[in-house]
């Protein structure tokens, strides 16, 4: 599927591959948040709690560069990923299973999509870093990927 910002709008500095993936991370990020929300009430693991916390912190703040990016490359409000299923992507009902578990059950399920998550993230950060053209967008990618490996090792623990 083409990017929705490639066109006559689109500044001739992002590429394909730069708008789709903004596009992408901002769904996955904002499908994300809602989860781990739901980390201080519903968790078990205070290390798992403290995961949660450091992950929803470094997500706000790419956010917002992610969001300036995609304003900068006057890409369209409506994001054709938004609620879209897909890797690592948090759906509406993984939300609603989330939101009614407590304790270890929670815990579980929040280190399988935090996981998935990651990965798919890592996944996608490195296909920026290689066919993307434009270069905040690119370091961004960096950024993420550095991010996401950290995350992950420290969620090796979880099953």
């Amino acid at each position: 599927m083409p990017p929705s910002g490639t066109g006559p709008g689109a500044p001739a500095a992002f590429g394909g591959t730069d708008l789709a993936w903004l596009e992408i991370n901002i769904a996955m990020d904002e499908e994300l948040l809602p989860l781990l929300a739901l980390a201080p009430a519903n968790g078990a693991s205070p290390a798992l709690k403290d995961l949660a916390a450091q992950v929803t912190a470094f997500t706000e703040e790419e956010l917002g560069t992610l969001r300036q990016l995609h304003d900068e490359a006057r890409l369209p409000a409506e994001n054709p990923h938004e609620g879209m299923p897909m890797p690592g992507m948090v759906t509406p009902s993984l939300l609603a299973s989330a939101t009614g578990t407590r304790g270890a059950g929670f815990d579980a399920l929040l280190a399988k999509a935090l996981r998935e998550h990651l990965e798919q993230g890592k996944q996608l950060a490195t296909s920026e870093r290689s066919a993307g053209s434009e270069s905040r967008t690119k370091a961004l990618a960096a950024r993420i990927l550095k991010s996401r490996e950290s995350a992950l090792t420290k969620l090796q623990k979880y099953p």
